[in-house]
C-alpha cells in the first residue's frame, strides 16, 4: 500500500541524487559547451538518465520490499493451514487475473492489516501481507484484498509508475540544470567559483522539484487505486472487496480514536488541508462508495 510506494519514491530520489552526484564528479556533463547550454543535448542526457534511475528503482523493487518489511516467503507446498489457504487464494486470483507466472507469496510480523504487491513485471511479482491482516480478516475479506494487490500486478502499476516516475525524473534534471545554469554559471563564467555554485544550486532544485513532482506520482497512484479496487472486485467479488476495505475502515477508526500511538498505520491515511496533494491512497469513504455505485 503507501509505504509500497513511499519506498519506491525513495529509492528512485537515491538512485537519481547518486546519479546526478556521480555525473558531476567525473564531469560528465555533454550539455555544457564553450557557449552555453545546448538544450537538445541536455534533454536527451536527463531522459537517458532520468529512466535509467527509475528502472534502476523498479528492478530492485522487490528486493527491497523483502528486505524493509523482513518478509518470509511461504512455499507453495507448505503444510500449514493458514498459509496453505493463503497461497490457494493468491494462487486462484492470480490464474483468474491471467498471470502468465504466480507469483511470490510471503507474509512478515506486523500488527497492521496490510497487503502489498510489487515486482518489476507480471512475471516476477511478490505479493506479501501482515501477520496482522491474517489473524484478522476473514476468508472471504482476505479474497478482495487479495484481489487488490493482484490487479494491481495484473495491471502493471508498478511499471507504468515507473515509466511515469522516469519522466518526471528527466525533468526534474532538465528544469534544476536550467534553471542553476542561469543563477550561476550563465551569470560569470569566468568565476572559480561558478561551478561549485552551480553545483550547490542544482542539488537543492532537486530536491524542491523531485518534491513537487511526487505529487503528480501520487495523483497517478490514486487513480490506480480505484482501477485495482474494480479489479479485485471483478476477481474476488464486489461485496469480498467492500468487505475488505470496511474491515480496514473501521480498524482505522479504532486506530484515530483509542490507540492515537498507532496513527501512523499504512492502512490508509487522513491527511487535511495541501498535504492531500501528497497522499498515494484516496479516502477509504470514497473508495467504498465507488464501488457501491459502480463508478
Amino acid at each position: 500500500m503507501a509505504k509500497r510506494i513511499f519506498l519506491f519514491l525513495l529509492v528512485n530520489f537515491l538512485v537519481v541524487t547518486t546519479i546526478s552526484i556521480l555525473l558531476s564528479v567525473f564531469h560528465v556533463q555533454p550539455y555544457l559547451t564553450a557557449y552555453g547550454l545546448d538544450y537538445r543535448q541536455l534533454a536527451f542526457f536527463c531522459l537517458l538518465w532520468g529512466m535509467t534511475g527509475s528502472l534502476i528503482s523498479l528492478m530492485m523493487s522487490r528486493a527491497i520490499a523483502k528486505w524493509s518489511y523482513g518478509v518470509q516467503l511461504v512455499p507453495p507446498e507448505t503444510s500449514d493451514p493458514t498459509l496453505r489457504s493463503l497461497v490457494d487464494i493468491v494462487h486462484d486470483l492470480s490464474r483468474r487475473a491471467q498471470l502468465p507466472t504466480m507469483p511470490e507469496v510471503g507474509i512478515y510480523n506486523s500488527a497492521e492489516l496490510n497487503a502489498f504487491a510489487t515486482g518489476p513485471s507480471k512475471s516476477r511479482a511478490l505479493v506479501a501481507v501482515s501477520t496482522g491482516l491474517l489473524q484478522r480478516m476473514r476468508t472471504d475479506e482476505m479474497r478482495g484484498a487479495l484481489g487488490h494487490e493482484i490487479s494491481h500486478v495484473a495491471n502493471g502499476d508498478m511499471v507504468t509508475m515507473a515509466l511515469l516516475q522516469g519522466i518526471m525524473n528527466a525533468f526534474v534534471m532538465f528544469l534544476s540544470r536550467v534553471i542553476a545554469y542561469a543563477v550561476t554559471i550563465g551569470r560569470d563564467r569566468q568565476s572559480s567559483l561558478g561551478s561549485l555554485a552551480y553545483f550547490l544550486v542544482r542539488f537543492v532544485l532537486e530536491i524542491v522539484l523531485m518534491f513537487l513532482g511526487s505529487i503528480v506520482i501520487a495523483w497517478f497512484s490514486r487513480l490506480r487505486e480505484y482501477r485495482a479496487d474494480a479489479g479485485g472486485a471483478k476477481l474476488a467479488s464486489k461485496e469480498e472487496m467492500i468487505g475488505a476495505l470496511e474491515v480496514l475502515r473501521r480498524t482505522l477508526d479504532d486506530v484515530d480514536t483509542s490507540q492515537p500511538a498507532l496513527a501512523t498505520m499504512k492502512i490508509s491515511s487522513k491527511p487535511s488541508g495541501i498535504w492531500k496533494l501528497w497522499s498515494t491512497h484516496p479516502p477509504l469513504e470514497e473508495r467504498i462508495a465507488r464501488l457501491q455505485s459502480g463508478t
